[in-house]
């Protein structure tokens, strides 16, 4: 991992322990069609990305309710405002069964393809690395950038 370009992998522990296991990569296959993802990099970042989420919600968990009451309710926030969960009053609990979905779901390449701006999954990760998408009237060329709930009415095509 030593070059100027690459540093260091992005993903935590995304990628599987076990390499040939059949239903999990059939699992991953499904999402890598269903969410339009290049390689499954992309999927590994989402799950290190849930790691962290859960093992936030479980830290939380084990600590007692007056030392958890302040960073339970920040911490619900900041997830609610990313949009990984709908309601800020979710219990901890909900946020330890979240799914990868979750993650995939706050994809710019997922959310230009729900709100129509594409054909297809496919054709939505050629708009935007083409640049003809904008958010808040920025172009952004990362097909996996995560887009809070405020900027999700903000995309639109250049």
């Amino acid at each position: 991992m030593g070059g100027l370009r690459k540093p260091r992998k992005l993903y935590l522990a995304g990628k599987p322990k076990k390499v040939w296991n059949k239903q999990l990569l059939q699992e991953e296959l499904q999402l890598m069609g269903e969410y339009g993802l290049r390689n499954k990099k992309e999927l590994w970042l989402a799950r290190s990305r849930l790691l962290l989420i859960t093992r936030r919600a479980r830290s939380l968990l084990s600590m007692t309710a007056e030392e958890r009451a302040p960073l339970e309710s920040s911490f619900r926030e900041r997830l609610y405002k990313l949009g990984f969960i709908e309601d800020p009053n979710v219990p901890l609990d909900k946020i330890l069964s979240l799914d990868v979905r979750v993650v995939l779901e706050r994809r710019l390449q997922t959310l230009v393809y729900r709100m129509g701006l594409a054909k297809s999954i496919h054709h939505a990760r050629q708009l935007i690395t083409h640049r003809r998408v904008t958010v808040a009237g920025r172009r952004v060329t990362s097909p996996g950038f995560l887009i809070p709930r405020d900027l999700e009415d903000k995309i639109s095509l250049a």
